[in-house]
């Protein structure tokens, strides 16, 4: 049928709103990317009870995505933990059906990618920073360098290109792996409002009538959607390494 699928995916409303869904839930990278440094760089200077949190924050990596968003599903449920915390607080108000609007169905979906990658992320940085002359440290810290000083002004400039490949793969991940956690977590909904692109692409394939044609023709946009995602952080980049010299 040529190019019909193509030009109907493309003039339907549904699919643009998939693309809104995925550009909201990027917001969780430069959070991931954030509290990773702050995580590795107090790994990195062995605060108290370092190792056993090295162990800690890495653990969310090697349980299955299905788990834990099963685990997020039961949390956020209605009569689930938070809300029942919430109304032995006196914020009863504050306990609402998390994962039937949209918005705070999105804010638990960021929330969730946050705390799981915080230690694959975290690990990433700390071996950057291994590569990094401990005296650079040193006379950081002789000079008067607070914490944050040595973060901003030394670390992440130091580790531009470890966070430029953290920011590609956690970009090219989130319009690829988030298929377990949508199935876990909101199957969608409510509607389309947290139907992600790779979801669209099950939903095409095995829910409403194995249209096959249209599922590979999504799989198609969105391999292209990756590859400028890709391209234009990859030359955003470059550029910002030829301004500093």
């Amino acid at each position: 049928i040529g190019l019909s699928n193509y030009a109907y995916i493309i003039s339907s409303g549904e699919f643009w709103i998939l693309l809104r869904n995925n550009l909201i839930l990027l917001i969780y990278v430069p959070l991931q990317v954030f509290v990773g440094v702050v995580v590795a760089v107090l790994l990195y200077e062995e605060v108290f009870g370092w190792q056993f949190f090295r162990s800690m924050f890495y653990v969310p990596q090697v349980i299955s995505a299905v788990i834990i968003g099963y685990l997020f599903a039961v949390f956020f449920g209605y009569e689930g933990p938070v809300n029942l915390v919430l109304n032995k607080l006196g914020l009863g108000s504050l306990a609402i059906e998390w994962l039937g609007n949209g918005w705070s169905a999105m804010l638990v979906i960021i929330f969730c990618l946050v705390w799981l990658n915080i230690g694959w992320q975290g690990i990433l940085i700390l071996g950057g920073m291994s590569s990094i002359s401990p005296s650079i440290f040193e006379a950081s810290i002789i000079d008067g360098a607070n914490y944050w000083q040595r973060l901003f002004k030394i670390i992440i400039p130091m580790l531009a290109r470890v966070l430029e490949y953290s920011f590609v793969v956690s970009v090219i991940w989130t319009f690829t792996g988030l298929f377990p956690f949508i199935y876990t977590m909101t199957h969608g909904g409510p509607g389309y409002e947290t139907t992600t692109i790779d979801y669209m692409i099950y939903i095409k394939a095995f829910v409403t009538g194995n249209d096959l044609g249209a599922a590979c023709a999504v799989a198609v946009i969105l391999t292209i959607i990756i590859l400028i995602f890709t391209k234009a952080q990859m030359m955003l980049a470059d550029r910002a390494d030829d301004w500093s010299e």
